[in-house]
Parts: C-alpha cells; sequence; structure tokens
C-alpha cells in the first residue's frame, strides 16, 4: 500500500516539473486575451437608462396615518319610560335636526297632567283666599281690633300659598315636559343608524342601550399623530402661511378631491412615542369618508432644496444607507451614496451627494460595475 502512495506521488511531482519546463521553455503561452482585465473589456457595454437631475426648493410634505372620526354622534336615549308604540323613521336615512323619531305610550302621563292641572286649581284658590284675608286682617288691624300677630300669621299663610301655587306651576311643566318626552326627536342633523329597539318593547328614561345613533359625516374629522421635531417646522410653517391646507389619501391610493384644513393640534408631546396629535376637518359632502377610514394626509410642514430622485434609481446597503449610479463624463459609472430628507410620493427628496446637471442611471443597473462605461 505504501508503496502505491509513493508511485502516485512521484508521478504527480514528474508531469507538474514537466509541466513548469514547458511553460518556461516557450512551448506552452499565456494569451492576454485569457486575463480578468481584458474579459471584462471584451465585454459589450451595457445599456442603461439615464435621468438628469436639478437641484430646486421643493415644498416638503409630511405623509401621515390617520384614521377619521364623525364630527358629532349622537346617541338616542328616552328620557321617559313607557311602551315603545311606533317608529317614525326609516333605517338609514338622513335625518333633520327635531324631526320626530319614535313614539312612547302617553297615557299615563296626559293623567299625570291632569292632576297636576287640578292641583294647580287648588293652590291658586287658596292663594286668592289667603290675599283676601291679608286685605280684612290690615283693615281690622288699622282699628286696633286684632293684634299684629294676627297679621303676621295671615300675611305667613299668604306667602305658603304662593309657594305652594309656584309648585303647582312646576309640577304642571314637568308633566308638560314628560308629555313632550314621549315623542322622541333628533338632536343633529345626519345620517340614522337601524333602530335597536322595535315597537312594543318598554323604554325606561335614560337607559344604558341606545334606541338609534345618529352621525354627522359633513364635515368629518381626520386624526393624525406626528413627531414632535415636524411639528415644531409645521407650526414654523403655519405662523409664515397663516394656513396650512391639508391633503387626503384614502386606502386604495386614490386622491380625496377635497382639501382640508389643520383644525388642531395637542399641547402635549406622548413621553411614549414623541409625538403630538393632530385633528384636520375636510368637507364630506358626498359622504364618501366614513368614521373609522384608515387614511393617509399630506401636510405641508416646510420648503426645502434638493434634488428629486425615482426611488428605483437608488439602492440601499447591508447598512441602509442609500446609493445611486453616477454617470461620468468619459460614460462610465461609480457609485455615490446620498442623503435623503423624506419621501415625496415615489421619489426621494435628495439633501447631499448630487450636484445639478449631474446623470444617474435609472435602469439597467443590474451589470454595473465601478469603471463600467455605459451606452444610453
Amino acid at each position: 500500500m505504501k508503496t502505491r502512495v509513493l508511485v502516485a506521488i512521484s508521478a504527480a511531482a514528474f508531469l507538474s516539473a514537466t509541466a513548469i519546463y514547458q511553460l518556461l521553455s516557450g512551448q506552452v503561452s499565456v494569451s492576454a486575451s485569457d486575463s480578468p482585465e481584458a474579459s471584462i473589456s471584451a465585454m459589450p457595454s451595457p445599456t442603461v437608462t439615464l435621468v438628469e437631475v436639478t437641484e430646486a426648493d421643493f415644498e416638503a410634505v409630511e405623509r401621515l396615518p390617520g384614521r377619521t372620526h364623525a364630527y358629532r354622534l349622537a346617541e338616542i336615549r328616552p328620557q321617559v319610560s313607557g311602551l315603545l308604540l311606533e317608529r317614525l323613521f326609516e333605517e338609514g336615512e338622513l335625518v333633520e335636526q327635531g324631526q320626530p323619531l319614535y313614539q312612547i305610550d302617553s297615557s299615563r302621563y296626559e293623567l299625570d297632567l291632569q292632576r297636576a292641572e287640578a292641583n294647580l286649581m287648588t293652590a291658586k284658590a287658596n292663594a286668592e283666599l289667603a290675599g283676601l284675608n291679608l286685605s280684612r286682617v290690615e283693615s281690622l288691624r288699622q282699628s286696633d281690633a286684632i293684634s299684629q300677630y294676627d297679621v303676621d300669621q295671615v300675611q305667613n299663610a299668604l306667602a305658603q300659598s304662593q309657594a305652594a301655587l309656584m309648585t303647582a306651576n312646576a309640577a304642571k311643566r314637568d308633566a308638560e315636559l314628560n308629555i313632550e318626552y314621549t315623542r322622541v326627536y333628533a338632536p343633529i342633523s345626519g345620517q340614522i343608524s337601524q333602530s335597536l329597539i322595535t315597537e312594543g318593547a318598554l323604554v325606561t328614561a335614560n337607559q344604558a342601550q341606545p334606541m338609534a345613533v345618529i352621525t354627522q359625516l359633513d364635515p368629518i374629522y381626520v386624526d393624525v399623530m406626528q413627531s414632535s421635531a415636524d411639528h415644531m417646522r409645521m407650526r414654523s410653517a403655519l405662523a409664515n402661511a397663516g394656513s396650512l391646507p391639508v391633503t387626503l389619501e384614502l386606502a386604495d391610493r386614490s386622491s380625496y378631491e377635497q382639501t382640508g384644513q389643520l383644525q388642531f393640534s395637542s399641547v402635549f408631546v406622548s413621553e411614549s412615542t414623541g409625538s403630538v396629535q393632530l385633528r384636520m376637518l375636510f368637507p364630506n359632502p358626498e359622504h364618501t369618508l366614513l368614521p373609522g377610514l384608515f387614511v393617509h394626509t399630506r401636510l405641508p410642514i416646510s420648503a426645502q432644496r434638493g434634488f428629486l430622485v425615482p426611488q428605483q434609481a437608488a439602492i440601499r446597503d447591508n447598512n441602509g444607507n442609500l446609493t445611486v449610479w453616477k454617470v461620468q463624463p468619459d460614460n462610465s459609472v461609480r457609485p455615490v451614496a446620498i442623503e435623503v430628507a423624506r419621501e415625496q410620493g415615489n421619489q426621494w427628496l435628495v439633501t447631499s451627494g448630487l450636484q445639478s446637471g449631474d446623470r444617474i442611471v435609472l435602469e439597467g443597473f443590474q451589470r454595473l460595475a465601478p469603471g463600467v462605461v455605459v451606452n444610453y
């Protein structure tokens, strides 16, 4: 076994020595075209698409996610107890403020009103009698027929009868209100939900379950959260412009046709997220926006100078840094690192790394390497 291994090693050494001898003696030559540099130079120049960048002032627009909220929302609850007799609206329709919605049985409240009216008549009669008694005792007092104590007693009876009259008046008004409350009216204008209680149900005053819900959809709120740094820039822009128009992007990436305005910004910064709550107000005449929708707002916060570069022209390295392929005057390419301020739609707003007139590769950079000459 050892003999066979020694023979194999000797044969390999002999062949290697023979090859080296042939190479040195010129019997075997290496062609220049076989070198890596020659192979690269022999490859055809890749064809690319270029875009020329120009520096300009751009309005920085921040895209913030948020949700829509109803401008007004009213839960309809009864103010008196009774049997629900009738629903007076169509579910899902638009109702006006003051429109009747439900009718509750008013029989017992009409009886209460009659009792209140009877008590009021008694109180009026007692007050009139007390007034007449006071006139008589005052005449008698002038002739010293009675003492001042008797006069004071009659005056006190008159005051009590007048107080009883006011109580009877209040009781009558309370009974009238209860009858009015048996018909439930819409407190705001808006779109009403389905009826959560049907005819024949027993309702109680101020019950927990609403009878229906009315939502005012025009206008509508959009609430978003903004970083504190961007909030400071936005406040500066707002101080200079006076007002900032806000545009809206729907969930399907389409633009909402109506323009909104910044309505409110919180005075508190969240300690956990470092963000500030903003509220925008948008017209919603066609009721396109419904409460709870996920949307994006586009809010102008400041003006910046830079270059708009399509996002497809920039490549991220392993560290997350962005790089573009810049075309030199001799049509060779080299990678250039860029710094961006933010997104502008499908473009980057580049603030460092490029100059006006620079040409960068937009498409076809898959076969590029530093120094490669390109066609376009």
